[in-house]
């Protein structure tokens, strides 16, 4: 029964885990460019008990005798990284990234960090000047193809974004000349690399050995020609409302059922602590 209540409780802890990854991603339905986490269940090793003698000589069978007993599931996470839909919001500065595997480059604590969200704003410089600075919704500053932020002159009146991420600002004063920057976006080549930092922002994993350009390409130069970009428009999340309540339902019968066997181990060990 010891043994029974020690694997139910293993595989509860992980049940309760899938249950926080199938929350976050629920609330997160309707959050632009979030992509959700998967869940998998595999089976931990198992131990093998011979508590049987060794009969193969006297009846020549050659299946094992022993037991083999599990000791509970562990659960795998992994960021899907599926387009969501597209939706048009006609705002010059939403964009939607039109390749699952590209991200906007932002800088998040002198650190470059990427995120799919477009959901753009431009913020005052304060730093004593007119300019501008672009930012995302939660005042990350978005940086350039060579990973300097973007700060715009003057006053504008219009911005127009082209689709291979070109961002120009047309000024009020005709005299003057528009404002281009390239936007900076990188190709990641190995999706599993990649790990959440919360707040919709992306980062790398420990690379180890790895090169940094085997895991993702700075889309620059002739590269650009590569990017999709949709201005007006904005990436909804990849969340799958129906897989999510399902997958809800399972993991809490699954839950129950675990619970129930610790219940009952429970009991049957009370069962034998009164035999006299």
């Amino acid at each position: 029964m010891l043994r029974s209540m020690i694997t139910a409780t293993n595989t509860m802890n992980q049940l309760q885990q899938q249950l926080d990854a199938i929350g976050h991603n629920l609330a997160n339905i309707d959050t632009n460019g979030y992509k959700k986490t998967s869940t998998t269940f595999h089976e931990l090793m198992r131990q093998e008990l011979n508590n049987q003698p060794d009969l193969q000589k006297e009846t020549g069978r050659l299946t094992d005798y022993g037991l083999r007993l599990g000791v509970g599931a562990r659960l795998d996470k992994q960021l899907v990284f599926h387009q969501g839909a597209i939706k048009t919001t006609g705002r010059e500065l939403d964009v939607a990234l039109l390749h699952k595997d590209q991200f906007l480059q932002v800088e998040v604590d002198g650190e470059v960090r990427y995120t799919r969200d477009g959901a753009l704003y431009l913020s005052p410089a304060n730093d004593g000047t007119n300019r501008l600075m672009l930012v995302t919704k939660d005042g990350y500053r978005v940086l350039d193809e060579n990973q300097n932020p973007i700060y715009l002159d003057g006053d504008i009146r219009e911005i127009v974004i082209s689709a291979n991420g070109t961002l120009t600002a047309a000024p009020r004063n005709e005299g003057e000349l528009p404002q281009t920057v390239n936007l900076g976006v990188v190709r990641v080549d190995r999706p599993s690399m990649m790990i959440s930092l919360g707040n919709n922002i992306y980062g790398l994993q420990q690379l180890g050995n790895v090169p940094i350009t085997d895991v993702l390409t700075n889309l620059e130069g002739d590269l650009r020609t590569e990017i999709g970009m949709r201005q007006g428009a904005l990436e909804s999340s990849n969340v799958d409302l129906t897989q999510e309540i399902t997958d809800l339902m399972i993991a809490q019968r699954s839950y129950q059922l675990n619970a129930r066997s610790i219940t009952i181990g429970d009991q049957m060990l009370g069962l034998i602590n009164t035999v006299r």
